[in-house]
């Protein structure tokens, strides 16, 4: 019978940790996400998730680009995974990203304007030859999705991934 009551007593630990922690990483009802003075308050829920010695990363996000849509997203991985990666195989979803066209049409697609005819009034986007074809390679890439009839949307899942990648080119 005591194993029994050890056991219990553990796992009652256990949830009291699990809920503490909770707490902490929680804000409290009106009180801001991020607060003042807790610089690393991500960085040190990521380091409280992994064991020791391993590394990882962890990108995250709360967007609300234009009026009535709003992106929640969160995504981790271990060191370990991503340094036995491939990395070649995300140079064409990074390639398509360097060229100012595409990534002024990126931000006017997550500023509203959805429609093929729209985004053609942008001035310095060139023909609309020129238009189609880097829209074309957003699609292919996988930053853009259209639903056949011209109209362009930044997928929900790539949106904080989007704005992370451009976080993380800025000096």
């Amino acid at each position: 019978m005591s194993t029994l009551e050890e056991r219990v007593a553990a796992l009652e630990e256990q949830v009291a940790a699990l809920a503490a922690r909770a707490d902490r990483s929680s804000p409290e009802p009106g009180e801001p996400a991020v607060r003042t003075g807790d610089v690393f308050w991500a960085l040190e829920g990521l380091k409280e998730r992994v064991p020791d010695g391993a590394g990882a990363v962890l990108y995250t996000g709360v967007v609300a680009p234009s009026e009535g849509e709003r992106y929640e997203w969160q995504y981790g991985a271990t060191t370990a995974d991503l340094m036995r990666g491939d990395w070649s195989e995300v140079a064409a979803t990074l390639s398509a990203l360097a060229h100012p066209v595409r990534l002024t049409l990126l931000r006017e697609v997550l500023g509203g304007r959805h429609a093929a005819a729209e985004l053609s009034e942008v001035e310095g986007l060139g023909t609309s030859g020129q238009l189609y074809h880097h829209l074309r390679q957003l699609v292919s890439a996988g930053w853009l999705r259209t639903n056949g009839r011209g109209q362009y949307i930044v997928p929900p899942e790539r949106v904080v991934p989007l704005l992370v990648t451009l976080t993380a080119a800025r000096r």
